[in-house]
């Protein structure tokens, strides 16, 4: 063993023990900073893991959708749009789409009803969400029963239950008939909700996308793209507003950390001011200091960003799920897979680990910068 080693050996065996001496403390430091930690690694994961959760579910929406607009406001478009957009060079097909929103009293919710654009449902037949499911007591073979807005009472059967794996999208959806939905909304035939526009070439979905305004002035498109930029903003607000919650958590911390860079206790100048009468240099307490402050933050990151994971895989991140999920009443169960950002573990590793360091360091390093007579003569 080199002396190099040897001497660092030692320097450590000393630094560990000196932190069983003070193991109150330092349990307690560790604990309020791993906690910190857990709770911005949670929002961080969290956020990251809905995003990319969104993403592949957005992969499959159309790449370009037109709705029409009145005074500022969606409105129902005509289906002669359908023939005149078709006709459009790099436009490969366009599908008229019905869906609505039904408020349900008795759930104190609001369903999304669908009309599949296969049609890919018999008549007074539905298939619904588990959101639904579970709101109305629901299973396969029983009757879902709404009122119109002729004011009539509508019967579907459920035919099943959408599988609980689509539960992020699929929550508070019930798809129905194209007869039974026009019969319940009281919807105009030759209109739809929205057009669905596919593309040929997926690069010049922006260019379609501006001939569909210029030929129809009363649209709207939105891309792909805007859907997903749009996703993506919500849940960076949000984890942001989360954020901004917990920071007081971080800065209980920080003021903490700060309180320890003014100045050493007494016992640890004492022991400084000892350790360089018998001889150790001033890098050898440094040395000591970071170490120990090291082991602290260290373990405190990675106790963090455990708790982190274990918080959202296994409890599904029920601290603050809800907010960042953002349905009001219809809440989807479903696990998400964490993603890991090393980008974010980044920025969340220089924010906490160095500053703690740097909090110990410059303390320890003025009380070994004196004499260590002067340092003990102060206690």
């Amino acid at each position: 063993m080199t002396p190099g080693i040897a001497r660092y050996r030692n320097i450590l065996d000393f630094t560990l023990r000196a932190m069983l001496r003070r193991r109150g403390k330092n349990l307690l430091v560790l604990t309020l900073f791993t906690l910190v930690i857990a709770v911005f690694a949670s929002i961080l994961l969290f956020t990251r893991s809905l995003r990319h959760e969104a993403g592949l579910v957005l992969k499959e929406a159309p790449e370009i959708v037109v709705q029409r607009m009145v005074a500022g406001r969606h409105d129902l478009i005509s289906a002669e749009h359908v023939a005149r957009i078709a006709s459009l060079p790099g436009v490969r097909g366009v599908a008229p789409r019905l869906w609505g929103y039904y408020f349900d009293p008795s759930a104190n919710a609001t369903f999304t009803l669908v009309v599949p654009p296969d049609g890919g449902i018999g008549e007074g037949k539905a298939r619904i969400g588990v959101g639904v499911g579970r709101s109305r007591k629901l299973f396969r073979g029983n009757t879902l029963v709404m009122r119109g807005y002729d004011g009539r009472e509508h019967a579907l059967e459920i035919e099943a239950l959408i599988p609980e794996e689509s539960e992020l999208v699929s929550s508070d959806l019930v798809i129905v008939s194209e007869r039974d939905f026009r019969s319940l909304f009281s919807f105009p035939s030759g209109r739809a909700t929205d057009l669905a526009v596919t593309v040929a070439n997926p690069r010049e979905v922006g260019t379609v996308a501006g001939k569909i305004a210029e030929l129809l002035p009363d649209t709207r498109t939105v891309t792909r793209d805007d859907i997903i930029a749009t996703y993506q903003a919500l849940f960076d607000w949000r984890s942001g507003v989360m954020g901004l919650i917990f920071a007081s958590a971080l800065i209980s911390f920080a003021l903490f950390a700060w309180d320890r860079a003014t100045g050493l206790s007494a016992e640890e100048r004492r022991e400084t001011g000892i350790l360089k009468a018998i001889g150790w240099e001033t890098a050898d307490i440094l040395l000591m200091k970071f170490s120990e402050g090291a082991v602290i933050a260290l373990i405190s990151f990675l106790g963090g960003c455990i708790l982190a994971w274990l918080h959202l895989h296994f409890f599904w991140g029920s601290l603050f799920g809800a907010f960042l999920k953002g349905w009001s009443t219809l809440y989807p169960y479903f696990r998400l897979a964490p993603v890991i950002d090393p980008y974010n573990l980044a920025v969340l590793f220089m924010l906490t680990v160095p500053p703690y360091i740097a909090a110990i360091l410059i303390p320890s390093w003025r009380a070994a910068s004196m004499d260590p007579d002067t340092v003990m003569r102060e206690q």
